[in-house]
């Protein structure tokens, strides 16, 4: 059982596999003495290089107790650890929980932006992170990746039904409450494009349950600034997987027919 750190308001959890050339630990540092009443649990999984000894010297070297490490005994994959991750942070109570990338393509300075939607709209109770590219704002990416990412997008919106920008930018805040054990309490079909099977699964509880569709509760956050950073485990052909579990996460997530 995870203790409780006392104050804690957000819980942030970092999925990490294999990240020790990448993990910025001076930038976890620098905003969690910034902001104390944010903690973060780093879930190593299954790596095989020095993010272990990276992720301990971090904590060893903290005295407020902000950060924490799940260690999973061998690679489950990304949508494992956040799950894992998730499920240990909801041991702490706080008023939100989130995830984030660990490579820090979102920058930790984004992350009182989501907060704030979230304290000034109690109707809302997720934000997404989206990579939108405008005028203002410094959206790194490839075209590649961008080009591949609208068609991904699009498949995804015609599966959740859904008017949604970009599933899979890797920041998003959750407010803790009823309905967010239930969303990960079981482990996702998917380990490719579980972002998408995660909304999927918002719109079923919140059928069963009565509630407004996700619509009326989640809000995408354009990001004032996201870069593609360099060693990305994304591969090209993650791509045509992820378009074969969109289709698998409609025919299992489907709305059946209302009874006449």
């Amino acid at each position: 059982m995870t203790a409780a750190i006392p104050g804690t308001r957000l819980s942030l959890v970092v999925p990490c596999y294999n990240e020790a050339s990448r993990l910025r630990t001076d930038a976890f540092r620098r905003f969690a003495g910034e902001h104390p009443e944010t903690s973060f649990l780093f879930v190593d999984d299954g790596s095989r290089d020095g993010t272990s000894a990276r992720l301990q010297e971090l904590v060893e070297a903290s005295s407020s107790r902000q950060f924490r490490v799940l260690s999973m005994e061998r690679n489950q994959g990304k949508a494992e650890a956040v799950r894992r991750g998730v499920l240990a942070a909801l041991a702490e109570r706080p008023a939100f929980i989130g995830y984030w990338d660990a490579d820090l393509a979102t920058p930790l300075e984004e992350l009182p932006r989501f907060v704030d939607v979230l304290a000034r709209h109690p109707e809302l109770d997720v934000v997404l992170g989206a990579r939108v590219r405008m005028l203002g704002r410094s959206i790194e990416r490839s075209s590649a990746r961008h080009y591949l990412g609208r068609i991904f997008a699009t498949a995804a919106s015609w599966t959740l039904e859904l008017p949604v920008y970009d599933t899979q930018c890797g920041s998003k805040l959750f407010r803790v409450d009823d309905d967010l054990e239930t969303l990960f309490a079981r482990p996702f079909l998917s380990r490719w494009v579980f972002d998408v099977e995660l909304l999927a699964r918002l719109g079923q509880v919140r059928r069963e349950r009565g509630r407004p569709p996700p619509e009326a509760c989640v809000y995408e956050l354009p990001l004032d600034r996201w870069r593609d950073e360099p060693g990305s485990k994304v591969r090209p052909f993650d791509f045509v997987r992820g378009l074969r579990d969109v289709l698998r996460l409609r025919r299992a997530y489907r709305r059946r027919p209302e009874s006449q």
